[in-house]
């Protein structure tokens, strides 16, 4: 398959290489030319124009931050509605309201395109290995026409809805879980240590503890390490729980929980910490209480 990939920071990197380790003609394009010349690296053809990564492509990927960044690559000045092949498939992966989704969708398909609503979980390291989860809906066609691609970059496919918007409503639910998770991991290792106890002790054993997530055992390395280098930025989650509580308030449905979870993101980030790894929460913690937690290089 000809492949375009919009975005090629931590996630639409990883999307790239496994399409081209898959023997995808794989096109990646990004503002920024440092990620250009990364995916160069890896023998990809690398542009600065979005509309050529989708020019001649059968599937392209778009890989941005947010709702207004996909609504521009589609439908902005030069976007990509335009030069995408009519029957071709744009597969949108970054997070959305639900009711973007089915909009962004809905105006494709009138232009005679296909739209998947397709939202990814696992990170960059899952992403690199061709191993994410995606959350798919859409019509059949779109699935069936993506689908080569999609196991190219996924180990985990769902069939979620024959229309957009339910993909990204599973993203909602995921993130729900994501942040509360990462919040309340980085509460529990800033308590730890107001309780006297050695980070790295509170992280061996609450990991063979019925205590543990996935989030605590992902994300807790980086504050034993001291690395707050964004794998997944503080700003990421504002965004994303955010989605979760504007959704939520539209339906009439309390989330107490995501609440809590968002208002920690939003202190860390006032605190300026917004582009650091989303376990800087413990190091808010930390300058609230006056703890110490490991720096890079103890």
């Amino acid at each position: 398959m000809r492949i375009g990939v919009i975005g090629l920071g931590s996630i639409g990197l990883g999307i790239a290489r496994s399409a081209l380790s898959a023997g995808d003609e794989v096109v990646g394009a990004d503002l920024s030319q440092a990620q250009r010349n990364a995916f160069a690296a890896l023998g990809g053809e690398a542009t600065g124009d979005a509309p050529e990564a989708a020019r001649g492509a059968d599937c392209v990927f778009c890989v941005v931050i947010n709702a207004a960044q996909t609504e521009a690559v589609l439908f902005g000045k030069g976007g990509v509605a335009e030069t995408m092949p009519e029957d071709s498939v744009f597969v949108s992966c970054a997070t959305l309201p639900p009711e973007t989704a089915e909009r962004l969708g809905a105006r494709l398909t009138g232009l005679g395109r296909l739209y998947l609503d397709a939202p990814t979980s696992g990170g960059p390291d899952k992403a690199l290995a061709g191993e994410i989860t995606i959350m798919g809906s859409g019509a059949a066609a779109a699935f069936d026409k993506a689908q080569p691609a999609l196991d190219a970059v996924a180990a985990k496919i769902y069939r979620l809805g024959d229309a957009p918007g339910a993909g990204s409503a599973m993203k909602a639910v995921n993130q729900l879980l994501a942040g509360v998770h990462i919040a309340v991991a980085c509460e529990a290792v800033a308590f730890g240590a107001r309780l006297g106890l050695e980070p790295s002790q509170v992280y061996e054993v609450i990991t063979g503890a019925a205590g543990n997530s996935w989030m605590f055992e992902n994300r807790v390395p980086h504050i034993l390490d001291g690395d707050y280098a964004p794998k997944s930025a503080v700003g990421i989650l504002t965004k994303d729980l955010g989605i979760v509580l504007d959704a939520a308030r539209t339906r009439h449905f309390p989330v107490p929980m995501a609440s809590m979870a968002l208002q920690m993101f939003e202190m860390t980030a006032a605190a300026g910490m917004a582009q650091d790894d989303d376990a800087s929460v413990a190091r808010l913690y930390a300058l609230i209480a006056g703890l110490s937690l490991p720096e890079a290089g103890d």
